[in-house]
């Protein structure tokens, strides 16, 4: 096997691992030990990949964001149909029902990590920033196509979206709140400048 496809594999494995122990058991438990333990593997193998923890770390977040690129596509190519509400409910449930909300938490609590992260992103919470510029470039094609006003401040409402998705989900312990709950949500941000009969 070509040595660049185990290397892959080998971290794909560990980001894997790194993603269950800290939906299991949060950030404070995410250690080398913990998540080479997940993934099967001696410590070393961490090690032989990456610099440091926090390098380590570091990919993994550029990993999970480089992943919003398919989901941001897919929600733009959605505009048009559907409700705008039902897809905006939908990106944000599978966006905050993944490993996001732990991310998040991740980040903050790291001084390390976030300073390494700083060199990608001087500004915002690497995956918050990506998942907001998603929904606004969604919600410009719906308003091209006339489904929201025109006169709707698009960066505001992705924002306001983000962090309304985020609080909702991150309020939990292990129970995601429902659709409804999420909708509601939605709807109350878009309110007035949904151009379409809501749901």
């Amino acid at each position: 096997m070509p040595t660049g496809v185990a290397i892959r594999d080998v971290r794909e494995q560990l980001f894997d691992a790194a993603e269950r122990v800290l939906l299991r058991d949060g950030p404070n438990a995410l250690t080398s030990r913990a998540v080479t333990t997940e993934a099967g593997c001696a410590k070393g193998v961490l090690h032989r990949h990456f610099a440091d923890f926090d390098a380590f770390l570091a990919e993994l977040v550029h990993d999970r964001v480089g992943r919003l690129e398919g989901r941001a596509a897919a929600l733009r190519d959605s505009a048009g149909t559907g409700t705008v509400a039902d897809n905006l409910t939908d990106a944000l449930t599978k966006l905050f029902g993944s490993v996001a909300v732990a991310l998040v938490g991740l980040i903050t609590s790291r001084d390390g990590l976030r300073e390494r992260l700083r060199r990608t992103w001087p500004t915002g919470v690497p995956l918050l920033a990506e998942a907001t510029a998603m929904l606004a470039s969604y919600l410009a094609a719906e308003r091209e196509l006339g489904r929201i006003a025109a006169d709707a401040d698009l960066d505001t409402l992705a924002r306001t979206l983000i962090g309304a998705g985020h609080l909702l989900f991150a309020d939990r312990t292990g129970t995601p709140p429902d659709t409804e709950a999420v909708h509601r949500t939605v709807t109350t941000v878009i309110g007035s400048f949904a151009r379409e009969p809501r749901t």
